[in-house]
């Protein structure tokens, strides 16, 4: 089943969502600041993904700039922060069985829908 990770306060992920919900496919919504993913689930969105833990961070956020900017973080360190602050994580995150991506800009999903 298609996954996202949505947060309805945000313009690009309410296009992701409108984009899942026009597709007619069927999908599972994770509001990701209400659920918390794991540090084994966010390892494996980052493996889906393809990046590095970094790449998923919001960098432009308070909480980072104010607590992680411009400091030496392991992987591990990174994907702590996202999970005490899962506000930092990128959003929105699509995933259709080992196929995933972040949907800036939105149209990014429909390749693997």
């Amino acid at each position: 089943m298609i996954k996202i990770y949505h947060n309805n306060r945000c313009s690009k992920s309410r296009c992701g969502l409108e984009i899942l919900e026009n597709s007619g496919k069927k999908f599972e919504i994770v509001k990701y600041l209400d659920t918390i993913p794991s540090k084994e689930e966010l390892k494996e969105i980052i493996t889906l993904l393809g990046i590095e833990p970094l790449q998923l961070v919001r960098k432009n956020e308070k909480i980072w700039k104010e607590n992680f900017k411009g400091k030496e973080l392991t992987d591990d360190q990174i994907i702590e922060a996202m999970i005490h602050y899962p506000k930092l994580i990128e959003r929105p995150i699509v995933i259709n069985g080992s196929k995933a991506v972040i949907g800036r800009p939105p149209e990014n999903i429909t390749t693997i829908l």
